[in-house]
């Protein structure tokens, strides 16, 4: 970039610069890099400004792009990078600012014409830029000085940087399949980093971005002031904020918090779902607890390593709100058996799940994948007895974001009952996802079994739930018969509304079905411990009268007026002797599920519902993922 090349300064001029895209070869160990590296420039700190900087080295790069097949430049740059990053890595002080600073430039340089490559060439034209007349080593020793430097260098005030920038452009490389549209299996860049000698460190390089991840590291002093540095930190900033979640500043929402890019980019970006082997993802899969004693297995210490599962907690508890943490989560409770178990322990619990539930109450300002994300967290963790035991006996005051209705004292399993029911609402409203529909009523459905001492408030919801749905599937009855009625010349075909009108209420009856089944296994083994829920069913008896006689709910329906008709009766007489108030209708119904008996039930299967990746999961994942590299990353 040359010396003191700043944003505003017009870098197509630049002396330095224009011999580097020009068209005389420069050797790597030729002087004129002490002086092209000797640069200060203000980065892009927004996208708009990122657009601007691409624009303003376009031309640069377009020469670069026409001589360098002739020059070899951009590879004698790479070799220079390597041969820097190696001496680093083999020194006992990483404090040499001014060797930092120069080796930052380096990586900047190339991760900026690298990014340009990958855009404007195909991926046999890229390697022919950094491969300089087929050393096929140069791009495989590049890739290995990037991993080592995460791996090995810590991350200092003078170090910064570097790692700042190495991040970055592994993320470049790891888009090269998504700009050229080809498979992962079909990259050879994807095959490098996958296969690479650099593999054998893949544990040790998620183990140190965990470690980042972890220790949520501030910015250096100085850094975003224009105070020389070789990158003022507006970009840093940026993209360390986005790789360790770190607020810019104290007073950032939630919504800023979304714009925060994960940790584990290497490992996910892309090749995220690939029938290739992942080395990186199966580290992170396989990571165990450092706090747990017990030894590594012989056979496994290549490929397992060990951190703090109680730090990790605690920071994923801060930033689940963001969509990156949320996505970093699914994947430990997924896939990691060590990471769940360490989870479903702890007491603090609620810790983690009611910012999960905040994200799924404020639906409207968080997009549809963040909630989807959210709720199949909330599903996985409810496939265990202990968790949904534990929420209802965990006990809440003054539920301040919960404003529909104030809330003094509820469990934490009421109010995760109350916002799932609000999502389904929300959906029906709003998304219409049938997959959402899926996972809200399969978690209420595996926690069903613990419902214990529902909040009035929780009582009605779940009954209106059914009201609602109830109304909705009686109006579109009426509908496909006057469809079919308007249609009733057996010559005609029905037309696509009633097939639409049909499928729609086959879907309707399934979830009234499940809503249906999540009564009646809560009350058929927590009956005694839910008197508002009876009390409830009671008043709105009316609801479920038209659905004695359908075939698809007429037995479980059995169940539910069974236990109202019991109740019904032991009001009756109460009744007779004076008048009862809601009160005294409680204490009939505490009093009365003493005597009651089960066996007078209709005996259902139990509600278990298993979380399970969709077939094609990759067609979910990966254009969520690249959406977030390109929100958090500012690389356009």
């Amino acid at each position: 970039m040359g010396t003191a090349v700043s944003r505003d300064l017009d870098i197509s001029s630049n002396t330095y610069c224009l011999r580097f895209v020009g068209k005389e070869s420069i050797s790597p160990n030729d002087p004129f890099w002490n002086k092209f590296l000797a640069f200060n420039v203000t980065p892009p700190i927004t996208l708009d400004d990122q657009l601007a900087f691409e624009s303003r080295i376009e031309p640069l790069c377009q020469a670069l792009l026409t001589n360098n097949l002739t020059t070899g430049n951009l590879s004698s740059l790479v070799q220079l990078f390597i041969v820097k990053s190696t001496e680093l890595l083999s020194a006992t002080n990483y404090e040499a600012d001014l060797y930092n600073w120069q080796l930052s430039n380096t990586i900047f340089t190339i991760r900026c014409v690298v990014k340009f490559l990958t855009e404007m060439t195909t991926e046999d034209q890229l390697l022919q830029h950094i491969e300089f007349k087929g050393n096929r080593s140069t791009l495989e020793s590049f890739v290995g000085c990037l991993v080592g430097i995460l791996v090995d260098i810590p991350v200092t005030n003078s170090t910064y940087l570097i790692h700042l920038e190495v991040v970055t452009c592994i993320l470049i490389f790891l888009s090269v399949p998504f700009n050229s549209s080809q498979k992962a299996d079909q990259s050879n860049i994807y095959h490098l980093i996958m296969r690479g000698k650099h593999v054998i460190h893949a544990p040790l390089l998620i183990k140190s971005l965990c470690q980042n991840f972890i220790n949520q590291e501030k910015l250096p002093p100085g850094y975003g002031n224009n105070q020389n540095h070789s990158i003022v930190l507006g970009l840093a900033s940026d993209l360390w904020s986005m790789l360790t979640f770190r607020h810019k500043s104290s007073d950032s929402t939630v919504m800023a918090d979304q714009k925060r890019l994960p940790r584990f980019s290497l490992g996910r970006t892309n090749y995220h779902w690939t029938t290739q082997p992942n080395p990186y993802r199966s580290s992170l899969f396989s990571c165990l607890n450092s706090q747990d004693n017990s030894p590594i297995p012989p056979t496994k210490t290549s490929s397992l390593f060990k951190i703090d599962f109680n730090m990790l907690y605690l920071v994923l508890c801060k930033k689940v709100s963001g969509d990156a943490a949320t996505l970093l989560l699914y994947l430990l409770l997924h896939r990691n058996s060590s990471f769940k178990h360490y989870v479903l322990g702890r007491e603090d619990l609620d810790q983690l799940i009611i910012p999960i539930l905040k994200t799924l109450y404020n639906a409207t300002n968080n997009n549809s994948h963040h909630i989807y994300m959210s709720l199949i967290i909330l599903l996985i963790l409810s496939e265990d007895e202990s968790f949904n035991k534990m929420v209802h006996e965990k006990k809440l005051k003054n539920v301040s974001w919960y404003t529909e209705r104030a809330l003094t004292e509820i469990s934490l399993g009421g109010l995760l009952i109350l916002v799932v029911i609000r999502t389904v609402q929300y959906n029906m409203l709003k998304m219409r996802d049938k997959y959402l529909h899926t996972n809200c009523l399969a978690a209420l459905a595996n926690m069903s079994s613990q419902f214990r001492e529902l909040h009035p408030n929780v009582s009605q919801r779940l009954v209106s739930l059914f009201e609602t749905l109830a109304k909705k599937y009686h109006k579109l009855i009426r509908r496909l018969k006057t469809e079919k009625n308007e249609n009733n010349d057996v010559t005609v075909t029905i037309n696509q509304d009633a097939v639409e009108i049909e499928q729609d209420i086959f879907v309707l009856e399934d979830v009234l079905r499940i809503v249906l089944e999540i009564l009646n296994s809560c009350l058929t083994t927590q009956l005694g411990n839910n008197p508002n829920l009876i009390y409830t069913l009671l008043y709105n008896k009316h609801i479920f009268e038209p659905f004695e006689g359908n075939d698809v709910f007429q037995d479980i329906i059995h169940n539910i007026n069974v236990i109202i008709k019991h109740f019904e009766q032991l009001l009756s007489e109460k009744s007779q002797q004076h008048e009862v108030d809601a009160h005294q209708v409680l204490l009939v119904i505490q009093q009365g599920a003493k005597s009651w008996s089960k066996e007078k039930l209709t005996k259902f299967p139990d509600l278990k519902f298993k979380y399970v990746e969709e077939d094609q999961p990759e067609d979910f994942f990966i254009p969520y993922v690249w959406a977030l590299v390109s929100q958090q990353s500012l690389l356009h």
